[in-house]
């Protein structure tokens, strides 16, 4: 009878433990394996439902290719001259999007490319795999690039 209060207890909190995970709320680890997007609510609503910002990087280099720290990493490839000394590690990445239909799927946004400092129109999704899927783009998401991104654990 013991055993049997103990499974129903567990099976009870189960389908909360999925649910938790499956969101795109969360630390992602790009593409590019190069740096660490954490994914929460935008802390300005005007920016949108979901905002992300870089909270980790994996061997920055500077302007010459030299590997640098990751607290000294500055967005020298930004577009805009004013940015260019800005610190990496903090600097937001995805912002702007709208919410769809699916409460994991956000159309509208913008992502910015550190790694050629431009920005993209961008629609973000998590897949069924747990895995989160970006398409960037210029004017169409038919002209654009798909990144996969995975969930830091």
């Amino acid at each position: 009878m013991r055993k049997l209060f103990l499974a129903a207890l567990l099976a009870g909190f189960a389908p909360a433990i999925p649910a938790q995970a499956q969101s795109v709320m969360g630390t992602w680890l790009t593409a590019s394996g190069k740096a660490q997007v954490k994914i929460d609510p935008c802390p300005d609503p005007a920016s949108g439902p979901i905002c992300g910002f870089i909270v980790g990087l994996i061997n920055p280099t500077g302007p010459n290719g030299v590997v640098v720290a990751p607290e000294v990493a500055n967005d020298f490839r930004n577009e805009n001259p004013a940015l260019r000394s800005r610190k990496v590690l903090g600097m937001p990445l995805i912002w702007g999007f709208k919410k769809t239909s699916d409460s994991n799927a956000f159309d509208g946004g913008q992502i910015y490319n550190g790694e050629n400092g431009k920005t993209y129109s961008a629609n973000i999704s998590l897949q069924p795999d747990g895995t989160l899927r970006l398409r960037g783009y210029v004017g169409s998401p038919m002209f654009g690039e798909t990144q996969i991104w995975t969930r830091v654990k």
